[in-house]
């Protein structure tokens, strides 16, 4: 998977939260969560993955056109990610 890290200084808090909100339903924190602050992501459906792709599409699209207003969009350049 190549990784646009230079897209990661366009995101906005707007682009953050709507990812959080979209998933907060998919989150169950356990029964000690006050004291252990520990929880559970649920599997996510069909449907809300694509969604999700979808969601990610169109943030790549939009921090795409700020690089572009800012300037920086003439040469983008890709990474690698290390993890496996």
């Amino acid at each position: 998977m190549k990784l646009r890290l230079d897209l990661l200084e366009h995101l906005t808090d707007e682009d953050i939260l709507e990812e959080v909100l979209a998933n907060s339903h998919r989150y169950k924190p356990e029964p000690l969560f006050s004291k252990t602050g520990v929880g559970s992501l649920s599997s996510a459906s069909i449907e809300e993955r694509a969604q999700e792709e979808a969601r990610s599409t169109a943030r790549i699209q939009r921090a795409m056109e700020r690089l572009k207003r800012s300037g920086g969009g003439n040469n983008p350049k890709s990474y690698r990610s290390t993890k496996p």
